[in-house]
């Protein structure tokens, strides 16, 4: 059926409205297309459709630089403008909010990534040894299979070919000490340090450490090579255990004129660049003084933390994460003496850390549970800056917090991936006053 493409999803497809009445999602569709398209899973409330024939492409529509797109699920929206990706990106965060009853938000357009490719510095690949040796992709479009990718336009150019050498090396110490256990692979680069790091995840057992160690680091040129021992439960990963294979064990990252270190099961802002402009607007937001009392409630490596002493003298770092606490002690170390770290979870430590003026945020995907979120309340704080991965839960937890007295004065979205649906986003909060 012919149909004129709509608006993009967060799940990075396009919509199209069917005869029927129903909204279909279009696989490779950009807004403003006129397609012959046919239901690929025609039940349901919202069937799936592909593109037979592009008949009027959109004026946003561009050439897709990647060999691999369409086939690989690492990019969906390579196909559509820079512009209309950002466009996308602010009505996506604009109708989460919109659900949420009541709820009056000052949304400003979202600020994009001062790379579109080239920009990040990290990427996981997923390991398949169903055949014996091991086989190195990312999960193919359709999630049925994986995509070997020999370059990605997403690393910085020194490192695009990382992948493949990354990949030969893994098969030929399967074919010589057979399945490795690897699950997957996160390859961390850095063009400001140079530092390359290679983490395999994989089950605890045996493992040819040593061989494997020198294989990896002499294929790709690591600093690093460590082995992430874990197990999976309910689509979480549990870890037991970390060994340094060969190198120095951690791997570093510039910007601010600072280094950053960090350690394999410790999470980092994959766009540094976009990340670093996230972090300058959190400290705008809040405007700290220096005798304002800052929290960063969950501050991994310390990428936020780091920025604050400079405005303030009283900052402190809450951290339940034993991986990123050992970074984030190392990172703050000469931030200054009024700088405190603390191990544990807002919810449960925080009643016994006073009041604060000023408090940050950044929750998982899942978003705050209502128990943080009372912890945060309870400290008396006259703002609030929450960093959300998703549209979804930034609605939720604006509802949480504006239950809890925060008023949200400024959302701002983050391009921080280019080329995908993900947006991060920038909330500041005001307490109402008594």
């Amino acid at each position: 059926m012919r149909v004129l493409v709509g608006p993009l999803t967060s799940e990075g497809e396009a919509t199209a409205l069917l005869p029927d009445g129903r909204v279909a999602l279009v696989s490779g569709g950009c807004p403003g297309d006129v397609a012959e398209i046919d239901l690929v899973h025609p039940s349901g409330r919202r069937p799936h459709a592909r593109i037979l024939s592009l008949l009027e492409p959109s004026p946003d529509r561009v050439d897709a630089p990647c060999p691999y797109f369409a086939e690989c699920s690492g990019c969906q929206w390579q196909h559509v403008s820079p512009s209309a990706q950002l466009e996308a990106k602010t009505r996506l965060v604009a109708e989460a909010l919109a659900d949420v009853p009541g709820l009056e938000a000052p949304l400003l357009p979202t600020v994009a990534s001062p790379l579109s490719y080239g920009y990040r510095n990290e990427l996981t690949l997923t390991a398949d040894e169903s055949s014996g040796a091991t086989h190195l992709g990312i999960a193919s479009a359709d999630g049925h299979s994986l995509v070997s990718v020999e370059r990605c336009l997403l690393l910085p150019e020194p490192f695009r070919g990382v992948p493949r050498r990354l990949a030969g090396a893994l098969r030929f110490l399967s074919g010589r000490h057979g399945p490795l256990g690897v699950r997957h692979v996160s390859l961390r680069v850095s063009p400001g340090t140079r530092d390359v790091e290679i983490a395999l995840w994989t089950d605890p057992g045996a493992f040819p450490r040593r061989i494997a160690g020198k294989t990896l680091a002499d294929a790709v040129g690591a600093t690093s090579v460590v082995r992430v021992l874990f197990r999976s439960a309910d689509a979480s990963r549990r870890v037991v255990g970390f060994e340094v294979l060969a190198g120095r064990g951690v791997w570093s990252e510039a910007v601010w004129r600072r280094t950053f270190v960090v350690s394999a099961p410790s999470p980092f802002p994959a766009n540094t660049s976009a990340a670093a402009l996230l972090v300058d607007a959190v400290v705008a937001g809040l405007a700290p003084g220096p005798d304002d009392r800052v929290l960063d409630a969950r501050a991994g490596a310390g990428f936020v933390t780091a920025r604050l002493p400079e405005r303030c003298e009283r900052v402190v770092a809450l951290e339940a994460c034993r991986f990123s606490l050992a970074n984030l002690r190392g990172n703050l170390e000469n931030a200054g003496p009024g700088v405190e770290v603390v191990a544990g979870d807002p919810a449960h430590e925080l009643p016994a850390l006073g009041r604060f003026d000023l408090l940050v945020v950044s929750p998982p995907a899942t978003g705050l549970p209502d128990a943080t979120v009372a912890a945060l309340a309870g400290t008396g704080a006259r703002a609030l800056a929450h960093i959300a991965r998703t549209p979804a839960s930034l609605a939720r937890d604006a509802a949480r917090l504006r239950d809890a007295s925060f008023r949200i004065t400024r959302v701002e979205p983050y391009d921080l991936y280019p080329q995908t649906a993900n947006v991060d986003t920038l909330a500041i909060f005001e307490r109402d006053k008594p």
